[in-house]
């Protein structure tokens, strides 16, 4: 089965909230096939749950996030995943630097950036293309497209106010659903009845 991980600092605002969007837009794309979605932190207190507010922003999205706990990054959490998705630059560094996860650790705008600049997906595919549409990104990447790098992090709300975590929220949710659809191809959209 397929895999992907969410990295960010400590695994209880920015990853929890995008592990959940994920899981959640995979599922309704791809259900009991949908690639595991997990997430981690390059620093942080083990078995923390979520702040409060990363768990109501991530809830007026749709997606609960009650139950998180919050898990520390590890070499061997990289070592069977089929992409690692970083929330800042700093991430994506460690990632590859400390835990070798090489050309698979993108931030989640420059994997984005990199599968639209590609040929898009035919639509349908499933799942198992995953690791063919990664490698293609880290392609493109080495061949050196830089996308935006002034604009790869998204931001860390710790401390501050719900509506901070409310725009974050709003973020990932849009970036989540423009990577779905770059991995796997636009959602087939139902033809609208003749009446």
């Amino acid at each position: 089965m397929t895999s992907i991980l969410v990295v960010c600092t400590g695994n209880i605002c920015r990853s929890p909230i995008a592990e959940g969007l994920l899981r959640d837009a995979l599922t309704a794309r791809f259900g009991a096939e949908a690639p595991t979605v997990s997430s981690a932190g390059t620093w942080g207190v083990e078995g923390s749950g979520a702040t409060a507010e990363a768990v109501t922003a991530a809830s007026e999205r749709g997606a609960d996030i009650t139950g998180h706990r919050a898990r520390r990054l590890a070499t061997e959490s990289t070592a069977d995943v089929d992409l690692v998705i970083a929330m800042a630059g700093e991430h994506r560094v460690a990632l590859t630097d400390e835990h070798g996860a090489g050309d698979r650790a993108f931030t989640l705008k420059e994997l984005v950036r990199l599968l639209e600049s590609l040929p898009p997906v035919s639509p349908g595919a499933g799942p198992d293309s995953l690791a063919d549409r990664v490698s293609q990104a880290a392609g493109a990447r080495r061949a050196g497209f830089t996308g935006n790098p002034l604009d790869e992090d998204v931001a860390d709300p710790l401390g501050l106010p719900l509506q901070s975590y409310r725009a974050i929220a709003w973020e990932l949710d849009e970036w989540i659903a423009r990577l779905v659809d770059g991995l796997f191809g636009a959602a087939d959209v139902p033809a609208a009845s003749e009446g």
